[in-house]
């Protein structure tokens, strides 16, 4: 992770075949295309990966969650619970749709506790979204045993797990939806994009229509297609369609290097008694794409984590002081601080927030690092690096 550091003459090949034809839109002009469909080519690549009957591509990992909540009919008011370490784009993406985010504790996942999340449940839940976090999984069949037990649909955010997998399925294809994200920073990148993944007929057609301003696609005249209800404009481009592509064809050799790299790191660091490693639920297998261990407080970490900074040892975030992942720096959030006025129903059920304490998830995010796996690294740099962070631990 990420992709874009293995770019190659497969990208270059994609990339040149839509600028050649000239048509980067997804949809229409037919005739000018001479059969090129990056963007169709991509979706059904992903839907072999995923072994899931249908994907809808966007434009964004946060454009997927929005349009797989609005395709299974959530909105104003609805509640949709969520975990506190995630990313920004899990609320934004959220209240885009007047619903309400509900954020509730993560165990030593680092993903939802299933006792947290069923203590949250209200009349007004409609869903509940788990998050795979730095490439692994909650308990996912307690998870499905609620949302059945509670009649929620079952969102699985999977933007950061792309290769990984529970019980034989790959992640983002074990809910009602899935949702991934493919921008640049991402195991397989478009550059920009996204998708909505699932099984379900009828929200893969919502999907479908709602992510391009309501269009059918009935027919090849794009002036002619009805619209059977609102929609918006998530479309992804043929250009980035066009990277992802050739991406998603290099995903088994990508997840490959990640997982050398990530048993290297962590086969160095398990040898310290006091290093701990995230949960993997039993069947679970990580995407492999960040290596998560636990210090034994909080003080050690921002120590351990300062340091590796000071030495050269990049990509390694301490969230419980990062401002984008985590609860605990989201004032914006907590105070509503918003270029438009928000409704009264989502300033109503984010009043929890301005009391609300997380002290099982900070237990966890405040002595937790997360080390991002490199694909460029060399088994030589890897393995000097793992010395390095060996020796930086140990020196704490």
């Amino acid at each position: 992770m990420p992709g874009f550091e293995l770019f190659g003459d497969l990208e270059r090949k994609e990339v040149n075949d839509v600028l050649d034809n000239g048509v980067l839109m997804r949809y229409g002009f037919d005739g000018m295309r001479n059969g090129h469909w990056k963007a169709k080519e991509l979706e059904s690549e992903l839907a072999k990966t995923f072994s899931s009957k249908h994907v809808q591509l966007v434009s964004s990992g946060t454009a997927a969650v929005s349009v797989a909540l609005a395709s299974a009919g959530i909105g104003a008011g609805d509640e949709v619970i969520m975990p506190t370490f995630t990313f920004v784009a899990s609320f934004e993406a959220i209240m885009m749709l007047g619903a309400i985010p509900v954020l509730v504790d993560i165990d030593d996942t680092l993903t939802l506790d299933p006792k947290a999340l069923e203590a949250a449940i209200t009349p007004k839940t409609k869903a509940i979204m788990v998050v795979h976090m730095c490439g692994s999984m909650a308990d996912m069949d307690a998870l499905r045993t609620i949302c059945n037990k509670h009649n929620l649909i079952f969102i699985e955010d999977a933007c950061q797990a792309i290769g990984g997998s529970y019980k034989g399925k790959p992640l983002g294809s074990i809910a009602d939806l899935g949702c991934f994200s493919f921008d640049f920073v991402k195991t397989i990148t478009c550059g920009e994009g996204g998708a909505v993944v699932t099984n379900n007929n009828q929200y893969y057609l919502n999907a479908d229509h709602y992510s391009d301003h309501g269009h059918d696609h009935v027919g090849n005249d794009r002036g002619a297609e009805t619209h059977p209800f609102l929609g918006y404009n998530f479309r992804i481009s043929e250009l980035n369609a066009a990277v992802g592509l050739a991406q998603v064809r290099r995903l088994p050799e990508f997840v490959k290097i990640q997982k050398r790299n990530y048993s290297i790191l962590r086969e160095a660091l398990a040898h310290i008694p006091e290093v701990t490693f995230r949960t993997v639920p039993e069947g679970g297998e990580e995407s492999y794409a960040f290596l998560n261990f636990f210090l034994p407080d909080l003080e050690s970490a921002r120590k351990v984590s300062k340091t590796f900074k000071e030495n050269g040892i990049d990509a390694c975030f301490h969230y419980y002081d990062n401002n984008w992942h985590y609860i605990r720096k989201w004032d914006h959030l907590r105070d509503l601080k918003s270029l438009f006025p928000i409704s009264n129903e989502v300033k109503q059920g984010l009043e929890y927030l301005k009391t609300k304490t997380f002290e099982q998830s900070d237990h966890w995010i405040a002595r937790n690092i997360s080390c991002l796996i490199k694909l460029s690294w060399t088994e030589e740099e890897i393995r000097a690096r793992a010395q390095k962070m060996v020796e930086i631990i140990k020196a704490f």
